[in-house]
């Protein structure tokens, strides 16, 4: 397949209608680079672990200088064009050149993907009908709920009704994909319920539930916890008890994020699949593995049955690729062994981790693990229950060899 990104810029809670109540990044502070995978070896900071992280972008990009970028885009890709994705910081629904974008695009001649919008730039339902004759064929669609008031008190939705009826006319044409921020006493319970039972009926093909993150150990990285003061949030597992008891009242696609997809029984398939666990390679070595507290478990057992004991050391953090060096320090070094592998997507340089991780006097070597392990929500949505397992399979085996080539 050959993709197109399209980025438009924007800055949330700018370029979007003003922050919905529960947004990541309201309140972000602006912060030092963290490190990453992408930084180069001895300079902790590049662009992705400093502006793009936090969607650092001076305003929407004008439409002459995407239009540039993408013809320079173009020129650099081999094969025929099958996929167009329009994605950027702030809301492509309040694009200012968004119909001019559009029809830019639709001269392409391949199928357009909108990667999120909340819909809150969409007044006008007959969108829905240009959006579709000009090559629109798939969207995510912010929904928070059925209830325009609840879209307007918490989405800051100017014309909730409007944005609703756009979304309920594209689904009836092409693929829509809802997605909900769930607020404990708000969007859940019987709200949730006819919300998810109006999508079925529109037409939409899936809906994500995803957790509301109110606390630095849920994954707010930027300074800025809590979103909401007070507001209730839920474990892991109630979370995942919402997304199965959501399961049984449809018949559209159910997944949750950070936990799980009924359908596919991910993630971590792997952890309840002995047959495929045996194909993997038996770990010879020791080394620590580092991961978020919801991995953890899954991947304990994983290597367990792999011969690896005691080789997980979770931080408090819940998700492995939010991970930062300040989760680290919170680790007890005393019984680390000499080799130390980070997730592969964590916000973490390298250098820095060797000095936190080498500071009770022991040198430790410090690697970076595979990019994935096994797919989220988000992820699984789009892919069969094994394209998930051939995922995991790839990413622990890759895990598994690092152990065995770097480890003591």
């Amino acid at each position: 397949m050959v993709q197109l990104t399209v980025d438009i810029g924007g800055r949330p809670g700018i370029d979007c209608r003003g922050f919905c109540a529960y947004c990541y990044f309201k309140h972000a502070q602006d912060l030092p680079a963290f490190g990453c995978k992408y930084c180069l070896p001895f300079t902790k900071g590049c662009d992705y672990c400093s502006r793009s992280v936090q969607e650092k972008y001076s305003g929407f990009i004008p439409l002459q200088e995407v239009a540039g970028k993408v013809l320079a885009d173009l020129q650099m890709l081999t094969g025929d064009l099958t996929r167009i994705t329009i994605s950027g910081g702030g809301d492509p629904s309040c694009y200012p050149e968004f119909t001019d974008l559009m029809e830019l695009l639709s001269s392409l001649e391949a199928p357009i993907h909108i990667g999120y919008t909340s819909g809150k730039g969409f007044d006008n339902p007959d969108i829905a009908e240009f959006l579709i004759e000009n090559g629109l064929r798939e969207i995510s669609f912010t929904v928070f709920a059925h209830d325009p008031e609840l879209r307007r008190k918490y989405m800051k939705d100017p014309t909730p009704e409007a944005s609703l009826e756009t979304l309920h006319r594209l689904a009836q044409k092409i693929e829509v994909y809802a997605a909900l921020v769930i607020l404990p006493g708000v969007n859940d319970g019987k709200v949730l319920i006819d919300t998810i039972r109006w999508l079925e009926k529109a037409g939409v093909k899936g809906a994500i539930l995803m957790r509301f993150a109110n606390t630095p150990e849920q994954g707010l990285i930027l300074q800025n916890a809590p979103i909401i003061p007070g507001q209730r949030i839920h474990t892991p597992l109630e979370f995942a008890d919402l997304v199965k008891e959501t399961q049984k009242i449809t018949s559209i696609r159910i997944s949750g994020t950070p936990l799980y997809d009924p359908d596919l029984g991910s993630p971590f398939i792997l952890a309840h699949e002995p047959d495929h666990l045996q194909t993997l390679p038996m770990i010879s070595k020791c080394a620590g593995v580092i991961t978020g507290a919801i991995a953890g478990p899954f991947l304990d057992q994983i290597l367990r049955a792999r011969g690896g004991e005691n080789l997980i050391f979770m931080v408090k953090k819940e998700i492995a690729d939010l991970i930062t060096i300040d989760d680290i320090q919170e680790l007890d070094l005393s019984t680390m062994p000499d080799t130390i592998i980070l997730p592969g997507r964590s916000f973490i340089h390298i250098s820095e981790a060797e000095k936190v991780l080498s500071a009770d006097g022991r040198s430790r070597i410090v690697i970076r693990g595979p990019d994935m392990l096994t797919a989220d929500g988000e992820t699984s949505m789009g892919m069969t229950r094994d394209e998930v397992l051939a995922l995991e399979l790839e990413g622990c085996r890759t895990l598994i060899n690092l152990i065995n080539q770097w480890g003591s």
